[in-house]
């Protein structure tokens, strides 16, 4: 049964015309593929930045949450993203290993520098295949990366893609319904891989990195994405992480997710257990996220 109409989509005001001129145009698209689907969405709603371009990101994951929720129907899509198939780094992805060991107020210049141009990419992409212990694969939905840099060189990457769907604990510690779940998703991030280099040893330094992506991320992702950003998620792996850079970030320990995974089919908690970490943006993140008092 198809669900409600949202009151807003990725930011910006939903209604029933707006649905039944998405569906048109969706009718209309030639080629009727996805990205085209986009573009002409993109015209017809005015759906542009403060720039006049379109925001095509933007417009490609508000269509696809409406498509999963049973509100429109997509063509199939013409591209994989990649998965089944193994990512090879570029050459050039392998930087020098100059070992860094110094106080972290000696990291002069200390910043996030976001991923916006396929050389970056593909340095991003290469450092979390070969130094991340889970490797690389596409991060899903709305997403923002980032290097690591310092006046001296590259200190590791971050990266943030689209919150888990269901989590039970995260769920319960917001108090949202299944409905206001949906609903306001979007204004939820997950920190879905984190990496210091590993000649890099610098005490404190992913705590600090942590702190600056919270300011960075309230800030980009509104730009990009028209959506206003309230509140982060982790998952760490244990016990081979024990979360302390998290925690002394200031992100809450909610406990730990059952190992089971969205795919889980027998019941046998098969995936490693992890802790769950949030971290919210804003005071007001529940009424944000459509909770009422």
């Amino acid at each position: 049964m198809d669900q409600a109409i949202p009151s807003r989509l990725c930011g910006r005001p939903f209604n029933e015309t707006d649905l039944a001129r998405l569906r048109q145009e969706i009718a209309l698209a030639q080629p009727p593929l996805r990205a085209e689907i986009a573009r002409r969405v993109c015209r017809a709603l005015e759906w542009t930045d403060i720039q006049g371009r379109p925001k095509l990101m933007s417009a490609r994951v508000g269509l696809l949450r409406l498509h999963r929720a049973g509100l429109i129907v997509l063509p199939p899509p013409t591209c994989g993203n990649g998965n089944g198939r193994r990512f090879v780094p570029r050459p050039e992805s392998r930087p020098e290993p100059i070992p860094v060991s110094v106080p972290l107020r000696a990291l002069s210049g200390l910043r996030l520098a976001r991923v916006d141009d396929r050389r970056a990419s593909q340095l991003w992409n290469g450092l979390i295949e070969r130094y991340h212990y889970l490797g690389y694969s596409p991060l899903p939905g709305a997403q923002l990366r980032y290097l690591i840099q310092w006046d001296g060189g590259l200190l590791g990457a971050i990266g943030f893609g689209a919150a888990a769907w269901k989590v039970a604990a995260r769920d319960r510690w917001i108090g949202w319904t299944p409905a206001q779940r949906q609903a306001h998703l979007g204004r939820v991030l997950n920190n879905a891989r984190f990496l210091i280099l590993p000649w890099v040893q610098v005490k404190h330094l992913a705590s600090k990195v942590l702190s600056l992506a919270a300011r960075q991320v309230s800030v980009d992702f509104p730009a990009r994405y028209g959506e206003r950003l309230v509140l982060l998620e982790t998952f760490v792996e244990t016990p081979r992480f024990a979360g302390t850079c998290y925690r002394a970030a200031n992100w809450h320990d909610l406990g730990e997710t059952t190992g089971r995974g969205k795919c889980d089919r027998t019941h046998r908690a098969a995936l490693p257990r992890k802790a769950i970490y949030v971290y919210p943006l804003a005071a007001d993140f529940r009424a944000a996220l459509g909770v009422v008092a």
